[in-house]
């Protein structure tokens, strides 16, 4: 049987795909479509099937990861979307937080909300805080508002009332009617997509929901159609944000949760990679052609996070903690009004792309002055598939190296220079920021650009180890081959934590552990392992931030607190608050916000296969050329094929090693090691 992951990506579509009769794995790069992914899809898979000359119906798991929403949302050409919330609650995607978007900068505007005011719409009804009804749902209004909708002619439109999370009736009313008048429209309730408190948090999520939902069942419609015509036999599952597969029905209904599908499948194989290898705690360093992802990976557990921003919006779903900066081999190099160079975040992306590929780009970018300096093979890349043009990127490069009124061997080193320190600041981002010491840390580097400047990041940051995997341009694909089919189902408690009154904690989590069963029994593949895993979200009684802490397993195993298990989560929120804040106040009052529960499938994961053993680098030397190491300058260096590296095999620096999807760059002040699983681990000496 084959496995077949495949991740688009801004510049290129990669394929991994694992023969499970002989643990084999294959792979092949293939320049995204960015008008419409899913081609790129569907022509890797017929390459893949012919590269290893199996049949569409020997396929037997398909798995994509897609940025199709993040795009989406990035380039503001969603869907025209309405809204419909509680009369009084007009203005809240206006309002947000009134939090500026950088506090030192006085003329940074907000993000626009995604919904028009035009487009708000409101009803009479309100429910409290604890789910009673304080005024019923006005059917006049309810009329009303479907006639006004169906009007304005949207394409989509996002229910929120408030305080739905407690009792959502109102709310699935309106979000019926509407589907029942308007069933060309998109329509999605918040507490079907955010079931949590906070209005302005639930609004925006709902609201990003419904505007990447028709552009994403548009995209869902097309895979399968073009899958089906491929021959493969099974439907493409959908990595999520949290780094858990998903079927196409489920991301037709929540395609919010798609937002950052693509990076979380690179989080999911470098932990895995990683943890091989003997590495427990990393940080991912996934450098492709648009942007720059980080993730920091504690004891082999990817930090998550309930929470983050797109564009400046917030989302509330649960995803993997990356930190994305526009930093990638695209990434556009200028010089400002003021005479600085600066990099990013605008790319070249793959239509035209760098000026070295020879499809009309002309302006330079970070890829191009890697070949300038010798970093980049200055002839072909991708196992010479793709030919580099020399000249072009000169010429893009000469741009800069005018404006700055420098040489172009200068303009090229800054344009590296200044993308490695962007990257640095990702890399801080989700360490040092976050209380975490980086040199605890191992960078794994993936992507198609993330070995080439790894080092130097590493460097950067104070980090000694670097571990770049045996195809780290399509890590990602990989990821897609060793992920757990899973999902999140959380659910708002807002009680105080009473060991004797556990009813409204036992009514939560009965509710969340019916969703989750429920979806198992339709999602998870017939005879899979199934598990499912729980946390509570609490805080001390007036505090506005939560700590997570797990459910015991009794309480998930039974779907009810039982006696001391209620205590048992205070005591772990108090040693979590002393990790977190350095105290705790053991008296004082302590309330459950939230408890999530995750259902999960589990696949079976493939390790990496082992490599023959050898010491002698000379049988992998393929060439010589000079190479521009910042302050040594041009440097005589060897290019050694990655194939032809075996285990135990130490290259000192300076060193180039080439492959089909990456390059891997060795400064002079570092050492690699080949280990047996062919994974390459840097040693990076600190000035």
């Amino acid at each position: 049987m084959l496995r077949i992951g495949i991740d688009v990506g801004g510049t290129f579509t990669d394929v991994t795909a694992l023969d499970t009769a002989d643990g084999r794995f294959h792979i092949h790069k293939l320049p995204s479509t960015t008008d419409d992914q899913s081609v790129a899809v569907a022509e890797g898979v017929r390459a893949i099937l012919q590269r290893t000359g199996a049949a569409p119906g020997d396929v037997g798991y398909l798995g994509h990861g897609t940025t199709v929403a993040t795009n989406t949302v990035l380039e503001s050409d969603g869907a025209r979307t309405a809204l419909v919330t509680t009369a009084g609650l007009r203005d809240v995607l206006e309002i947000g937080r009134q939090q500026r978007p950088d506090l030192y900068d006085l003329d940074a505007d907000k993000a626009p909300a995604l919904v028009d005011r035009s487009l708000v719409h409101t009803v009479t009804e309100r429910m409290t805080a604890q789910g009673t009804v304080r005024t019923p749902l006005s059917g006049r209004d309810a009329d009303a508002v479907v006639e006004r909708i169906r009007a304005a002619d949207p394409e989509a439109v996002a229910v929120c009332f408030l305080h739905s999370y407690r009792n959502d009736r109102h709310e699935r009313e309106i979000a019926d009617r509407l589907r029942a008048a308007l069933p060309d429209v998109y329509v999605c309730a918040s507490a079907d997509i955010a079931p949590v408190f906070r209005e302005f948090e639930r609004f925006s999520t709902a609201a990003v929901n419904a505007y990447v939902g028709p552009r994403i069942n548009r995209y869902m419609s097309r895979l399968a159609d073009r899958i089906e015509a491929t021959g493969v036999p099974v439907p493409p599952k959908v990595i999520g944000s949290s780094g858990g597969m998903m079927s196409l029905e489920s991301v037709a209904r929540y395609p919010v949760t798609t937002l950052l599908s693509g990076p979380s499948a690179g989080v999911v194989a470098a932990s895995h990679v990683a943890g091989q290898a003997g590495f427990g705690n990393l940080i991912t360093f996934d450098m492709g052609g648009t942007s720059t992802d980080v993730c920091l990976v504690r004891d082999g557990q990817a930090v998550a996070s309930t929470q983050r921003r797109i564009n400046g919006r917030p989302v509330r779903t649960p995803s993997l903690d990356i930190h994305t900066v526009g930093a990638g081999g695209g990434s556009i190099a200028h010089v400002d009004s003021g005479g600085a160079l600066e990099v990013g975040p605008a790319s070249a992306g793959s239509q035209p792309g760098p000026a070295a590929y020879g499809r009309g780009g002309d302006r330079p970018t970070v890829t191009d002055a890697n070949v300038l300096r010798g970093r980049l093979n200055p002839r072909h890349i991708l196992g010479g598939a793709l030919a580099v043009d020399y000249e072009a990127a000169a010429r893009a490069v000469d741009g800069v190296a005018k404006a700055m009124a420098t040489g172009r061997e200068v303009a090229a080193r800054g344009i590296g220079r200044i993308a490695a320190v962007n990257m640095a600041g990702a890399v801080r981002k989700v360490s040092v920021e976050a209380g975490e010491d980086p040199r605890a840390y191992v960078l794994v580097a993936f992507g198609g650009a993330g070995p080439l400047h790894a080092v130097e990041v590493a460097r950067e940051v104070g980090m000694r180890t670097v571990v770049v995997p045996p195809n780290p341009g399509t890590l990602c694909a990989l990821g897609l081959l060793v992920t757990d089919i899973r999902a999140e189902f959380p659910r708002a408690v807002l009680e105080e934590a009473d060991e004797h009154d556990p009813g409204k904690l036992d009514e939560a989590l009965r509710e969340a552990h019916e969703s989750a069963r429920g979806w198992l029994a339709a999602e998870a593949p017939p005879g899979a392992e199934t598990r499912i895993t729980g946390e509570a979200r609490m805080r001390y009684a007036r505090q506005n931030f939560e700590l997570s802490v797990p459910l015991p397993r009794q309480a998930i195993d039974t779907a009810r607190f039982g006696p001391g298990a209620v205590a048992e989560m205070v005591a772990a929120f108090h040693e979590q608050h002393t990790k977190s804040y350095g105290f705790a106040h053991a008296d004082a009052r302590v309330q459950i916000v939230e408890i999530q529960l995750t259902a999960a499938a589990l696949v079976d994961k493939p390790e990496l296969p082992s490599i023959a053993a050898g010491s002698d680098p000379r049988e992998a030397l393929v060439d010589r050329r000079q190479v521009d190491f910042d302050e040594t300058g041009p440097l005589d260096t060897p290019v050694y094929e990655r194939a032809g590296l075996r285990a135990g095999t130490r290259l000192p620096g300076p060193a180039i090693v080439e492959q089909l999807d990456t390059t891997t760059v060795i400064t002079p002040d570092a050492t690699a090691l080949v280990d047996a699983y062919g994974n390459l681990v840097i040693e990076v000496e600190q000035r």
